[in-house]
């Protein structure tokens, strides 16, 4: 049980950290204002995102397109907290990818219940290409994704992680 805890750790410390940064941004940078940090690279742009990730549905326009995007959202965090906790505890890569996801739906989450879309905040670009930007749930997203790639990756056909437990 004490690993389990140490998962919800994991989740809430992305929760905490997400919504801390959000409510810094949104009390220090006007909506739409931009702050350089690496010229050229990387700045702090304050935007809300009424889309799903990545601004991805933002143009689709409907009264029901936060109530859906919500749905969607606490769809999936019923399906990871499922696989989670149906999942070995010892399985160290596999429970840290989910917390990892847990924790940035959650993250973004509460800010689609609050305010129907999500602050994003962190805006790379090089010249004309340009990353949307995107917060720390989204990062968090993106890390537990990438692990679970990995280990699919590492043991195809395979549940994550049964073969070596870690």
């Amino acid at each position: 049980m004490s690993r389990r805890l140490v998962y919800f750790g994991i989740s809430l410390a992305v929760v905490a950290l997400d919504q801390l940064t959000k409510a810094i941004v949104s009390a220090r940078i006007p909506l739409h204002d931009t702050i350089p940090v690496i010229q050229g690279f990387f700045d702090l742009t304050h935007v809300k995102n009424t889309g799903a990730a990545f601004g991805i549905f933002a143009s689709f326009s409907s009264p029901a397109r936060a109530t859906i995007l919500t749905l969607v959202a606490g769809g999936v965090f019923l399906a990871v907290l499922a696989w989670s906790l149906s999942s070995p505890v010892t399985f160290t890569r596999l429970q840290t990818a989910l917390a990892l996801v847990l924790g940035g739906a959650v993250g973004n989450l509460i800010d689609r219940m609050r305010f129907h879309s999500v602050t994003d905040f962190l805006r790379f670009y090089v010249d004309r290409w340009e990353w949307p930007s995107f917060n720390v749930a989204d990062s968090a997203i993106s890390v537990g994704v990438v692990l679970l790639a990995w280990d699919i990756w590492r043991h195809p056909g395979k549940e994550p992680e049964t073969c070596t437990q870690n």
